[in-house]
């Protein structure tokens, strides 16, 4: 499983000061859960981040974003940022508050019962 270890270093230092974070290996890289809800993920060389649906379009239209797409069905709410946006902590920070913000209202999945 493939993913920045750098781009995970930084979002963990940008995340120290959340409470309830784990880490989970999913989506062919690794996710970052806040409160038992996916906010973020780290690709190989891009994150993607679950933001609110309502900006998802205008989100979409800034450099470096591409829209996540699953088994063929375009998963609005889910952003994909490369990294070559994100060099500056500032611009980091924003796409992680953007989820972190959305992460407040989102539902949680449905925890699978273990058979």
């Amino acid at each position: 499983m493939a993913f920045s270890e750098k781009l995970a270093a930084r979002i963990r230092e940008a995340f120290s000061d959340q409470r309830h974070v784990q880490e989970k290996k999913m989506f062919r890289g690794m996710c970052f859960m806040v409160n038992d809800k996916m906010c973020v993920c780290v690709n190989e060389d891009e994150i993607m981040c679950r933001i609110d649906p309502a900006i998802y379009e205008e989100m979409l239209e800034q450099d470096g974003c591409r829209a996540m797409v699953h088994n063929g069905k375009t998963m609005k709410g889910f952003i994909y940022v490369n990294e070559d946006v994100l060099k500056s902590k500032k611009s980091l920070d924003y796409w992680l508050n953007l989820a972190l913000e959305y992460n407040k209202k989102a539902k949680a999945s449905k925890k699978r019962s273990k058979a």
